[in-house]
């Protein structure tokens, strides 16, 4: 998982790609919400949202 990260900031970095980076923090933030969302009460809330 290390190496994954460390692939990307090397890419973002020798292609000066550096508008990805929030693009690749907000979509892995909406990952993690739904994840752990999944078994909470909070679930049908957040399914609304999409």
């Amino acid at each position: 998982m290390y190496d994954l990260f460390k692939d990307f900031w090397q890419f973002t970095c020798e292609r000066k790609k550096f508008f990805l980076l929030p693009v690749v923090v907000m979509l892995a933030l909406l990952g993690a919400i739904l994840v752990f969302s999944q078994g909470s009460a909070v679930a049908p809330f957040i399914y609304t949202l999409f």
